[in-house]
């Protein structure tokens, strides 16, 4: 029997933030099948008006290949790469039937909204807007795309409210 490690499969990579790209082209100049799905948005910055292609899926990259040591190797070392994404027991492949739904969605130019539903008292990080860098607690869900996030400072706690689209959650910490 074939170790299913062995086989090409697709796997998530996590990668330095907003390295992306740079993962990609690095992937590819080692001919390695890569695909990192992009939608067009309006650019977010006041000074311009114009449409950009941003990654679906901030911070990952979908690669397909076989986890053989050798070219397990090379995929860590390349330039950008933080981890396969995985358990304990190594990486996870992606089914193919979703890649191939990826790619349709893409390929359609039709508005895809993502993302993922916070839980009360995950921690977040503000990445826009005057509050960039305010770490907190999140709270709960506004109207509008609005989010309540805790602030927490002498052992009080400073309630404020931002954009869902203005915050990041962060890894949990395993103590």
């Amino acid at each position: 029997m074939e170790d299913r490690r062995l086989m090409r499969q697709w796997y998530v990579l996590h990668t330095r933030s907003r390295h992306e790209s740079v993962v990609t082209d690095g992937l590819s100049k080692k001919s390695m099948e890569v695909f990192l799905p992009k939608i067009r948005v309006r650019s977010t910055r006041r000074d311009r008006r114009v449409m950009i292609h941003i990654p679906l899926f901030p911070g990952y990259v979908f690669l397909k290949t076989d986890l053989h040591p050798h070219t397990h190797l090379e995929i860590v070392k390349t330039a950008g790469v933080v981890r396969l994404i995985g358990t304990q027991q190594g990486p996870v492949p992606v089914a193919e039937d979703t890649i191939a739904s990826l790619k349709i969605m893409v390929a359609s130019e039709m508005p895809i909204v993502t993302g993922n539903r916070l839980q009360p008292g995950d921690r977040v990080v503000v990445v826009n807007g005057p509050l960039t860098g305010v770490v907190g607690t999140f709270v709960r869900y506004r109207n509008q795309g609005r989010v309540v996030v805790n602030i927490e400072a002498l052992g009080q706690f400073a309630g404020v409210e931002v954009q869902d689209t203005d915050i990041e959650t962060l890894p949990a910490i395993h103590a």
